[in-house]
């Protein structure tokens, strides 16, 4: 992807696997979807930036929100689409499933929360753009955004767009999802692990409330 896509062009977002989204979830699978190594990294760069005894949103969230252990947030939601998974996440304290890309809405009062998390998950959404909205809406005025990402994910349901994009023209896409939004400012994209080192490549993408 050489050039800023036009986010309002379909083809974008077609996926292999047009089936519904809760037939592929509907079997628990326990997998943290990088290795340990990124995991890890991702924890302690959470433990860096996340406000201590803040509200914390996990969209798209499974069985590990890769959190710090130690952490002593006020709440952790997560929004997934298996109770099984969510039921095993040691980090949450409040769960609901709901399939985002067919409700592409969040079922929360405005300013409900410090952050909101998107983590090796943001390749599976077919209307980002919506769902960064609502993420807007239920920050707090300050609050932050952040999407974590690798190379992983499931071939037959990402986005034809992320597909077609490099690991870094994917900061750039996903940039562009949060300037279609509206109203995030201090973007930032950040390289934890390079990736040729044998382990798992992660980049973060952030952003704040303004």
């Amino acid at each position: 992807m050489s050039e800023a896509p036009d986010l309002t062009d379909p083809h974008y977002f077609e996926r292999a696997d047009t089936e519904p989204d809760t037939d592929f979830y509907r079997m628990p699978r326990l997998v943290i979807h990088v290795d340990e190594h990124a995991s890890s990294t991702l924890a302690g760069w959470f433990a860096k930036v996340l406000p201590a005894n803040g509200d914390i949103l996990d969209l798209m969230s499974a069985w590990r929100s890769h959190l710090p252990a130690d952490a002593a947030y006020r709440s952790v939601t997560g929004q997934g689409m298996n109770v099984i998974e969510l039921r095993q996440n040691p980090a949450l304290t409040a769960g609901l499933i709901q399939d985002l890309n067919a409700l592409p809405s969040l079922p929360f009062k405005d300013a409900s929360f410090d952050a909101v998390l998107i983590s090796f998950s943001m390749q599976y959404l077919t209307q980002p753009v919506a769902i960064l909205r609502e993420t807007l809406r239920v920050l707090r005025p300050g609050g932050t955004f952040h999407t974590a990402y690798s190379n992983r994910l499931f071939p037959t349901k990402a986005v034809a767009v992320w597909q077609n994009c490099s690991d870094t023209e994917r900061a750039h896409l996903i940039a562009a999802y949060l300037h279609q939004a509206g109203g995030f400012t201090d973007l930032k994209a950040e390289r934890l692990v390079d990736g040729v080192s044998g382990f798992d490549p992660l980049y973060v993408v952030s952003a704040v409330k303004a």
